[in-house]
């Protein structure tokens, strides 16, 4: 297993602290690692939410040069406000 080294300010180490005697949790690590596994589950089952209603969503139709140029604008205004906003 790898070693990770996390800065955190103090109140945020007292929470992490407080969660693993509260929780049960054997140490720090531990709760940590049960964070990231949750949010693979959760970002798991928001793909697979989306998968089904693309399924669900009717019969599927063949993209047109529209099609392509609607999505390329919609992905174009997407990354620049995401550029924009420093993320």
């Amino acid at each position: 297993m790898e070693t990770m080294n996390i800065a955190l300010p103090e109140s945020l180490k007292q929470f992490v602290q407080t969660q693993v005697n509260d929780g049960g949790y054997s140490s720090a690590s531990e709760y940590v690692r049960e964070l990231i596994r949750r949010e693979l589950k959760l970002k798991k089952d928001v793909l697979e939410q989306e998968l089904l209603k693309g399924l669900h969503s009717g019969a599927a139709t063949p993209m047109t040069r529209a099609d392509w140029n609607k999505l390329r604008n919609k992905v174009k205004t997407k990354a620049s406000r995401s550029t924009k906003s420093g993320q």
